[in-house]
């Protein structure tokens, strides 16, 4: 009863013009709870991807990374994970998905993914997941260009506010 009471009766707005609406599924964001739950919810589709023999499938919150030694056991993998969210009543979003080749065929073509709906997962050069960016090479490389790029221009703005404080204090020689 308290976990129903705590997951019921939610509603939210887009931004401050937007009208108010309910929700009604899901787990309170950024709760420490709400991993948890979520990962009890899509239990299934873990124990159910993980009978495909050198594939792996990690779950993240809602990130889901498939990986197969080959391009057609991941379509397999793919359309069998399709199915258990179905079940679920949930999707994969193929607007955001994708798919990377890692190996020494890096650099052949694929045919793209096909997902249940009919859309098709691109093939590129790198992609991110869980904030790694992860390239398409002959062996497994992540690229750390971003992650120093945000790590700088924090550190500058830092030290820029600081500069400013400074500036702005006035200094007198006893």
């Amino acid at each position: 009863m308290l976990l129903k009471s705590w997951l019921s009766g939610f509603s939210a707005c887009a931004n401050v013009r937007s009208c108010v609406f309910n929700i009604e599924f899901g787990v309170r964001q950024g709760s420490l709870l709400s991993p948890f739950l979520f990962s009890i919810y899509v239990d299934d589709l873990a124990k159910s991807c993980s009978s495909f023999i050198g594939s792996f499938i990690a779950l993240y919150a809602d990130d889901i990374l498939l990986l197969a030694p080959t391009v057609s056991q991941l379509q397999k993998l793919l359309t069998d994970c399709e199915r258990v969210l179905d079940q679920l009543d949930m999707a994969i979003n193929s607007k955001t998905s994708c798919c990377l080749r890692i190996g020494q065929r890096h650099n052949n073509p694929c045919a793209p993914l096909c997902t249940l709906a009919g859309d098709l997962t691109s093939w590129v050069e790198e992609l991110r997941y869980l904030g790694v960016i992860i390239l398409r090479s002959r062996v497994f490389k992540c690229s750390l260009h971003h992650a120093k790029k945000l790590c700088y221009r924090s550190a500058n703005a830092i030290f820029g506010e600081i500069w400013r404080i400074i500036a702005s204090t006035s200094w007198t020689k006893v």
